[in-house]
């Protein structure tokens, strides 16, 4: 069969599958972008406490596997009394594990904010939060894009494993297709192309776009 032949039948399962895998990439981000700023912020607290509780998720999440999270929060939760539907604890594990490494990506790009910027901060007279978020934080913020970018690719490459668990994104139709054709190459061909176009097509130049416009939001403030 060929490729075209193989899409004109397969296309409607590789959509849905799609469609899946993007609701999967964006909630799974929404919540690795507020646990990176909530964690990058307590790593950086002068109080013990805050910070050893932010550095021990942070480690303990970066130092284990994706997939034995994955299955702790599917499989092992329930017998403590909290269960989770598979899609929810595939978009919240990938969110948690990349909100660890979010996180230091935040604290770096604040610590990188030039000391010349804190001390004009504190020349106004500011509040702590009101430095942060009105002088600190925005150029923090365009510090850290690039390597968010790389981050977020990486989360939308991730998002495949809840797979595992069941959820129907585009990697579960992928293989549910394969195992009842054995066209392989098709059918990982068609997935190959999928997550690129993702990737790198839609995700990649939406970064950009919105490093650009903070640039130059800063520029004119």
């Amino acid at each position: 069969m060929s490729f075209w032949n193989f899409l004109e039948i397969y296309w409607p399962r590789l959509l849905s599958g799609t469609i899946v895998t993007i609701e999967v990439f964006l909630l799974a981000s929404g919540l690795a972008i507020a646990i990176a700023i909530a964690a990058g912020l307590m790593r950086l607290s002068t109080n013990p406490a805050i910070r050893w509780t932010s550095l021990i998720y942070i480690e303990a999440l970066r130092g284990t596997s994706l997939i034995v999270q994955l299955y702790w929060i599917y499989f092992v939760l329930p017998l403590f009394g909290l269960t989770l539907d598979k899609f929810n604890a595939g978009f919240i594990a990938v969110g948690m594990n990349l909100g660890a490494y979010g996180a230091e990506l935040v604290r770096g790009a604040i610590q990188a904010v030039p000391k010349g910027q804190w001390e004009a901060a504190y020349a106004l007279s500011m509040s702590p939060a009101k430095r942060m978020w009105r002088i600190i934080f925005p150029q923090a913020f365009v510090i850290m894009l690039p390597p968010w970018g790389n981050l977020l690719i990486e989360l939308l490459k991730y998002s495949a494993l809840v797979s595992l668990i069941g959820v129907t994104d585009l990697m579960f139709q992928t293989k549910q297709i394969n195992s009842s054709t054995f066209l392989s190459v098709q059918a990982f061909g068609a997935a190959l192309i999928i997550y690129y176009v993702l990737a790198r097509l839609l995700l990649t130049p939406g970064l950009r776009w919105v490093e650009t416009k903070m640039q130059r939001q800063l520029q004119r403030n």
